[in-house]
């Protein structure tokens, strides 16, 4: 943990807003552990004022003058890494397109700005920027060059022998992937890399900031060739398609093969949770599905990533070094529910392969 009673987080607010920026520095500060090292209200005042301050994270705006925020964190991962938290109020459609380009240029986590301390939900709000700036505070990140993303269909990985994967093609019926913070990129990683005829339908719940969820999938299908949308209630599932649980609701496989959503009570603090959806699919599908466990906080979808392994199915945890947070993979690698531990390009591989009558990938 970098914080220590005698060295507190260093942090740095980039934010244009004079207001948001107050309130930004009220909730921070004020927090034991956190010291605000500086603010930055552009783009260009933002790369001085890391260069000199040196923070250990950044919360960074979307809107700047000028530079804006995606080319100010693309600046910063070329010249000083930096772990960099964006914190955004709920985004419009090209706004919330423009977020998901920062993470690809190296931003980790994106929040909701806290409503005002009058607000009923500020606490809770609060609440989640600081627990994920100190989580964030913890992420070594490396210098990043942005290259622009191309649908290029599937890639291929290297192969060997280490990882059998035996399973008739009619076997698969379904993918169940779930995610939570770092988990952008894992998918775009892993979905980007299927190749147009994938012959089974994909169901993904990332825990996502309100808003953010029809951009995310805007941002997916400018990199994938299978389709990616937000979920429908009632809709039948498909194959070849990727359906993404959208805000406030739990994702579940209904009669029939449909998508059911529900506003059931939250689960590990959660609405979408990972859990609900394995769950589901355990029940619905048994041995004839994927469960993936991607990167994240917490234990969500861990016991239930077990629970699909105990039924017959195939299951996956992300590995430890390429997840920006191994909380809910890693628990379910303790619990011995994965039955492989692989990186998002080799899960890539073993979903584009497994479908084979003998695959062989190496781990």
């Amino acid at each position: 943990m970098k914080m220590t009673q005698n060295n507190a987080i260093k942090v740095l607010i980039v934010e244009d807003s004079a207001v948001v920026r107050d309130l930004l520095v009220h909730i921070l500060s004020s927090a034991p552990g956190i010291n605000v090292v500086g603010t930055a209200s552009s783009g260009e005042d933002a790369l001085e004022t890391n260069r000199r301050t040196q923070p250990d994270v950044i919360t960074m705006d979307i809107h700047l003058p000028k530079m804006d925020g995606f080319e100010t964190t693309r600046r910063i991962m070329e010249t000083q890494p930096t772990p960099i938290v964006i914190v955004s109020s709920r985004p419009n459609l090209k706004e919330a397109a423009i977020t998901f380009q920062m993470i690809e240029a190296g931003a980790l986590a994106v929040v909701e700005t806290p409503p005002g301390v009058g607000s009923s939900e500020h606490q809770a709000a609060a609440a989640n920027l600081l627990r994920t700036v100190k989580l964030m505070s913890e992420v070594k990140v490396v210098r990043r060059w942005v290259r622009p993303p191309q649908r290029t269909g599937v890639r291929i990985y290297p192969i060997s022998k280490q990882l059998e994967l035996k399973r008739q093609a009619d076997d698969i019926k379904i993918v169940a992937i779930g995610a939570s913070t770092g988990g952008p990129i894992a998918l775009q990683t892993i979905l980007s890399n299927l190749p147009r005829d994938f012959p089974v339908s994909v169901l993904v719940v990332q825990h996502m900031t309100r808003g953010f969820t029809s951009g995310f999938v805007e941002w997916l299908n400018g990199s994938c060739v299978v389709p990616v949308r937000v979920a429908r209630d009632g809709e039948r599932i498909c194959p070849g398609q990727v359906y993404v649980a959208p805000d406030d609701a739990h994702m579940k496989v209904g009669p029939g093969e449909t998508i059911l959503l529900t506003q059931d009570e939250l689960e590990n603090g959660l609405r979408p949770s990972v859990s609900q959806l394995f769950r589901s699919i355990a029940t619905v599908y048994g041995r004839n599905a994927v469960g993936v466990l991607l990167t994240g906080m917490g234990k969500d979808g861990s016991q239930e990533l077990k629970l699909m392994k105990e039924k017959g199915a195939i299951t996956i945890a992300q590995d430890r070094e390429s997840s920006v947070v191994h909380g809910m993979p890693g628990e379910a690698i303790k619990l011995e529910a994965a039955t492989y531990v692989l990186s998002p390009d080799k899960i890539a591989a073993a979903l584009t392969s497994l479908l084979n009558e003998e695959t062989r990938i190496s781990q």
